[in-house]
């Protein structure tokens, strides 16, 4: 049932448009520098995230995992995360430890030299649920050796837990659960598409997690992914609460700055290209995370994911030669003006 699932959700990824109606990122311009005062070949893209150094300042976000196209895709991604020196995650790793026989949709990053590698459960998982009990220790060991991750992501993903037929609805006790966790384990936080709030980071930087993924509204939306799931399934009670909530969710541009609350954030949620990329760091994150861009051209190919990933990169140094910054972190000096929907938020809510 859960590789069904899985498969159902990279199709529809595919095949339908499931994106947030609106992308933020859209509604921040940065201030151009006529005279930028650094050579090209001179801008350094490389940074270092939780001790580990990449190339650029990228991380694959976790996508999938668990079914046949799972690991054709995790290797595409992994095998050109090892050529540009880059950080990537896998998908939740929930399948395999329910079925060991999807080890190898998974385990197959190993293969590669991914330079930041990130495990993946989500935090339903951490507790019981009504028709199952919460990981074990060991089963979180598990997840460390079946990818050799360097770290675990802890993925809340409650919007679609809510709208999707099979959703896992028990939360309470999840704050209480990272703070034992993350005293034996290295873990970050991430949200899949609705964002984290201020007085959450908060929590989680007090649980003692390493870093915040945002995953802030914009991107993929997966209210909308289970909108088309539940239509298919010939639920319409379930599509039309997926409709509903299809644009929930605090803006990845808006969640950067609650969440910035002294530890590493990565922002994923809409990043299409490497202007996006140079405008997730003026507002302040430490690395930037691809997710849907990426998927089309991991189905397709290593060569297709490395010509995507490529171009960003491309594209991100450009920008940062505009800006006249030498290095990644010089970004968070460059001038920008808001607009729009997101001037709107970021003007009614207190940062």
């Amino acid at each position: 049932m859960i590789e069904e699932r899985k498969n159902e959700h990279i199709e529809i990824c595919l095949e339908k448009d499931v994106r947030a109606h609106h992308n933020y990122w859209d509604d921040i311009d940065l201030v151009h520098r006529a005279l930028p005062e650094i050579d090209f070949d001179d801008i350094e893209l490389g940074t270092e995230l939780f001790g580990i150094k990449m190339d650029a300042p990228i991380i694959i976000s976790a996508m999938t995992g668990g079914t046949d196209m799972g690991k054709r895709i995790n290797e595409n991604l992994a095998k050109a995360a090892e050529k540009l020196g880059i950080g990537m995650g896998v998908g939740s790793q929930r399948a395999a430890l329910e079925h060991p026989e999807l080890f190898e949709t998974y385990s197959v990053v190993k293969n590669y030299r991914v330079p930041l590698l990130m495990g993946n459960i989500g935090a339903p998982q951490l507790i019981n649920q009504k028709k199952q009990r919460g990981i074990t220790e060991r089963e979180i060991e598990r997840l460390f050796v079946m990818t050799d991750a360097d770290i675990l992501a802890v993925h809340l993903n409650y919007l679609q837990e809510a709208v999707q037929p099979e959703g896992d609805m028990r939360a309470e006790g999840i704050i209480g659960a990272l703070p034992t966790l993350s005293k034996k384990y290295p873990i970050i936080v991430k949200e899949t598409g609705a964002g984290i709030s201020r007085n959450v980071a908060i929590k989680l930087k007090r649980a003692g997690v390493l870093g915040i993924d945002v995953g802030g509204l914009g991107g993929t939306s997966f209210a909308a992914v289970e909108h088309y799931r539940s239509l298919a399934m010939g639920d319409e009670e379930k599509a039309e609460l997926g409709k509903l909530f299809w644009d929930w969710g605090i803006p990845t541009p808006a969640s950067i700055l609650e969440a910035s609350v002294g530890i590493p954030i990565i922002a994923t949620g809409g990043i299409r290209n490497g202007l996006d990329v140079a405008k997730a760091f003026v507002f302040g994150a430490s690395a930037a995370g691809i997710a849907g861009q990426l998927l089309r051209p991991a189905a397709e190919s290593y060569e297709a994911v490395l010509k995507e990933l490529e171009r960003i990169i491309r594209e991100l140094k450009v920008a940062m030669f505009l800006l006249g910054a030498k290095d990644v972190h010089a970004l968070r000096n460059s001038r920008f003006v808001v607009h729009g929907m997101l001037r709107d938020w970021l003007e009614q809510t207190e940062v």
